[in-house]
């Protein structure tokens, strides 16, 4: 295999782990801001939160806790994981292929 092609592959690989760690990143993000209250009248915050939101979007209201910051934190932690775990398990097959 040329050095050149082998290459291509691993930039593709990092490429895909980095959008991975990003969405995992944004929903840790609206997890750490969610626990500890921010402002929810803030930009930033409501970025982050619409973001998070769109990010989990598939599974919104999956576990439906009482207590609202377990929910939070199984609901929006569940898609990061998942996020990670693909985003690294796509990336480690293209780096091998």
């Amino acid at each position: 295999m040329t050095r050149r092609s082998r290459s291509g592959g691993n930039a593709a690989a990092t490429v895909v782990v980095v959008i991975a760690d990003i969405a995992a990143a944004i929903l840790a993000l609206w997890i750490l801001m969610y626990l500890l209250d921010a402002n929810r009248a803030n930009d930033l915050v409501d970025f982050v939160h619409d973001a998070a939101r769109w990010l989990a979007g598939w599974s919104h209201d999956l576990f439906t806790m009482d207590t609202d910051w377990v929910r939070v934190v199984l609901n929006y932690g569940l898609p990061a994981l998942v996020y990670l775990l693909i985003g690294h398990a796509i990336a480690g097959r293209i780096r091998r292929a």
